[in-house]
């Protein structure tokens, strides 16, 4: 049978990469981490790491073991999840990542309450402008926004949520927008990772569509939502911006939403997962308190 704590020993020391990283990682000495990878590899007729003095590597077969026994690991911890939430609430610890605007606006307030909810869960909260591989990676949920497109996940969905094209007063001033030719001939200020050309289909007060595509080419770039707003406080032009972040500026008068009338398509919200079997209480669990608290 499969010694689980020493399949653990190993994956920790083939991710840190040594034998006294991975002890300080969890808690024993070198001796011990060092004892047990060595009874794994005799228990399993196999050489799992090439070790040198200058570092280790994994051999073929151990680089094997470690892909499978991350998803062992993984597995087991979700069922002695599942099994003490049953009995006593939610425990081990819940891996989630955002980006960094939503992160601090919406989600991390939540996790402070949905941790207070449970006091026996850990909560580890990541925050990345870039989208993280979920099994590589090790998180149990990430919150996206927008379209999804990686079919190696699940994704559940949570809300939606409106996004404006915003603009300074004092850029307003100088630059009039009264109409969807106006807007699309204006200085844009624009996200890096939305696709070009730059395309929306909108409604107009009758619920109409409408195709709308920027003429100007846009000067301005961030790769974050919090840029794109500081852009257009600071006058470059106009933001596309998600209400949540944007509504604050709007009601200090220090941004103006451009033409009321015609609506951009709201951008989802969803609660992203590794393609798994079995999803664990923690994850349902805080799927479900997000979305009674958003929605």
């Amino acid at each position: 049978m499969l010694n689980l704590q020493r399949t653990a020993m190993f994956v920790a020391v083939a991710d840190t990469g040594s034998f006294t990283a991975a002890a300080e990682a969890m808690g024993l000495t070198k001796a011990v981490v060092s004892f047990n990878v060595r009874q794994l590899e005799d228990e399993l007729g196999v050489t799992l790491l090439l070790r040198s003095t200058r570092r280790l590597t994994l051999t073929e077969a151990g680089a094997l073991f470690h892909q499978r026994s991350v998803a062992l690991l993984s597995e087991a911890e979700r069922l002695q999840d599942d099994v003490r939430a049953d009995h006593a609430g939610l425990s081990g610890e819940l891996r989630i990542t955002t980006t960094p605007e939503y992160g601090s606006q919406v989600v991390v307030p939540l996790l402070a309450e949905f941790s207070q909810q449970q006091p026996d869960l850990r909560v580890r909260h990541a925050s990345s402008s870039l989208h993280a591989d979920l099994i590589s990676e090790r998180f149990d949920v990430a919150i996206r926004l927008g379209t999804l497109a990686d079919s190696r996940y699940h994704a559940a969905f949570i809300s939606h949520f409106a996004i404006l094209p915003v603009a300074a007063p004092a850029w307003l001033a100088s630059h009039p927008v009264g109409s969807l030719a106006q807007l699309a001939q204006a200085d844009w200020i624009i996200h890096e990772r939305l696709p070009s050309p730059l395309r929306w289909q909108v409604k107009d007060a009758e619920g109409n569509q409408v195709s709308f595509e920027i003429k100007k080419a846009p000067r301005l770039y961030a790769d974050g939502a919090q840029a794109l707003m500081a852009f257009a406080r600071a006058g470059g032009g106009v933001a596309l911006l998600p209400v949540w972040l944007v509504q604050p500026a709007l009601d200090a008068g220090e941004l103006v939403a451009l033409l009321p009338e015609y609506a951009f398509a709201e951008q989802g919200i969803y609660a992203v997962y590794p393609d798994a079997l079995h999803v664990p209480a923690k994850v349902r669990t805080f799927i479900d308190f997000m979305r009674a608290r958003i929605s």
